[in-house]
């Protein structure tokens, strides 16, 4: 049985044979696979002969600050395991950039499937649907919940002044994509959120475990024997912050039943506009009922989600621009930007999700 000779972003020979010191007895490599969905960090499912495993790495190109920092996946992984949230066995992290190119972990891999799209869950009923939104709620509310200090975080972030430091964060991330020496990007819809932003931040409140990007397609989800979430991926960009910053991204993408296909991308999980599936508003009341927390001022938070979402695409973008992407579908990111800073500015207009 021959490795694979060639895999975008993996050195085969090299990790071949870290992974032989690291995880003696399984075997040799037979596969790598690179995983549908990420349009950040690179996912790929690694086929060993007697197990598989899954690796994370940075993308191969621009990419921006204090982004992509796989110890701290691993971190939150490590503090994570046999918590109430549910999450994969981190197993190995890697800094040495000379194995592959660039640091990355592995991590066990969780049997479950990727929800992302009507097509996705043609076999889901709608009891399951609505299931699967409960448990989602339930799973977010116990990342918020969660004692960071009992579980070794609470030197994991700065909570203090959070969102007025996310604000100035996606602004520089925003620059990152257009440096100033090629000419920069202009663009007064942005501008003008940014203002609009910077009006509304909140003062310090909440605080906890904030998973910087959660959704359903970032979840891996089983239906039997009954629906529920068998982990939650993709932690790149977690810290200790405000917790709502968290639910107002999770409503930027989620899809109500009635809602017309709102970006050229459908970025995220649409699948929620499907039968059975729980509305933003009853998303948002389950979690409230779950925490306690004080939604009155979530359309703020909604809009910061379209914002932060915005800039992220438009990184990505800037990406494919350099040729330094892996996958499909990224020649139609950059149309989304314009789409997700229009709806912030409606929902701050309107104060509706």
């Amino acid at each position: 049985m021959t490795e694979p000779v060639s895999v975008p972003g993996i050195d085969v020979p090299h990790l071949s044979s870290w992974l032989a010191e690291t995880l003696p007895g399984e075997g040799r490599i037979t596969g790598i696979d690179l995983l549908a969905g990420g349009r950040s960090n690179l996912t790929y499912l690694v086929r060993l002969e007697n197990r598989r495993v899954v690796l994370r790495r940075p993308p191969l190109g621009h990419v921006l600050p204090t982004a992509h920092d796989m110890r701290r996946e691993y971190t939150v992984l490590s503090a994570l395991a046999g918590s109430d949230v549910p999450v994969p066995a981190p197993l190995a992290l890697c800094a040495d950039e000379e194995v592959i190119g660039a640091p990355f972990y592995v991590m066990d891999h969780v049997e479950g499937r990727v929800i992302r799209t009507p097509e996705d869950a043609v076999d889901v009923t709608a009891e399951e649907a609505r299931a699967l939104s409960e448990r989602l709620a339930e799973v977010l509310a116990a990342i918020h919940l969660l004692d960071v200090e009992r579980a070794g975080l609470s030197d994991f972030g700065r909570p203090h002044g959070y969102m007025a430091r996310q604000l100035k964060r996606w602004c520089r991330q925003w620059e990152s994509s257009h440096p100033a020496e090629e000419g920069g990007r202009t663009d007064e819809a942005y501008d003008r959120l940014v203002q609009r932003l910077g009006e509304r931040l909140p003062s310090d409140g909440l605080t906890g475990l904030v998973h910087g990007d959660f959704r359903l397609d970032n979840a891996l989800v089983r239906l039997r024997p009954e629906p529920r979430i068998a982990a939650v991926v993709d932690w790149e960009m977690s810290t200790l912050g405000d917790p709502l910053s968290d639910l107002g991204l999770t409503l930027t993408y989620w899809a109500d039943s009635g809602d017309a296909v709102r970006t050229p991308t459908a970025v995220g999980s649409t699948v929620t506009s499907a039968p059975g599936f729980m509305t933003r508003a009853e998303f948002a009341g389950r979690y409230a009922d779950l925490t306690g927390h004080d939604l009155s001022h979530l359309d703020f938070y909604v809009a910061f989600g379209c914002f932060k979402l915005a800039v992220i695409l438009e990184g990505i973008h800037a990406r494919y621009l350099q040729k330094a992407t892996v996958g499909e579908g990224f020649e139609l990111i950059g149309a989304s930007v314009p789409v997700y800073l229009d709806r912030a500015h409606q929902v701050l207009d309107e104060g509706a999700l």
